[in-house]
């Protein structure tokens, strides 16, 4: 049973001494968990970790939900995210991948950066609540997905205003 301060921290030393190809698979359900300044909710998932002649391959299938914020409203909202890992944790620097990640003398692992780093890449560039969000008011700050404030929201002070009208001739 993986400790509730370190669930991530895994001993994997009765790993190394199986045979090539055995394998082990590790369950996780928490309901939140916090990895540096990143927090998941409702987390589950997965982990098969495999003997390989040149070290040990994680693979794992993962769960989550976190918050965002709208890159146009600012409004906070729940995000569900759902992402794999395979990874080697070689047992020599011969033997190491791209990831350089090596099997600790201690034969404890901590996949806490890797389930970070992953998840990190499955948030949108642009996170919106809804497709369809009409952003706030450039110029009293009004979120129009409330009311409309009555100002225009064109870009007619841009300096690139007159390229439009070339776009219509």
């Amino acid at each position: 049973m993986p400790n509730p301060r370190k669930p991530f921290r895994i001993n994997v030393g009765f790993i190394i001494h199986e045979e090539v190809g055995y394998s082990h698979e590790i369950p996780f359900e928490i309901d939140k968990v916090i990895l540096e300044d990143f927090e998941l909710r409702n987390f589950v998932g997965k982990i098969d970790i495999g003997r390989t002649p040149q070290g040990l391959v994680v693979q794992g299938k993962f769960s989550g939900e976190t918050t965002l914020e709208c890159v146009r409203c600012l409004k906070e909202f729940n995000y569900s995210l759902e992402w794999e890992i395979t990874e080697l944790y070689a047992f020599n620097k011969k033997s190491v991948s791209e990831s350089e990640l090596l099997v600790p003398d201690d034969a404890h692992i901590d996949l806490a950066p890797l389930i970070r780093e992953y998840a990190l890449l499955e948030i949108p560039i642009k996170p919106l609540h809804d497709p369809d969000c009409k952003g706030l008011c450039i110029e009293c700050g009004q979120d129009l997905n409330m009311k409309d404030c009555g100002h225009s929201q064109g870009s007619d002070d841009s300096p690139f205003a007159t390229l439009k009208d070339l776009l219509d001739e």
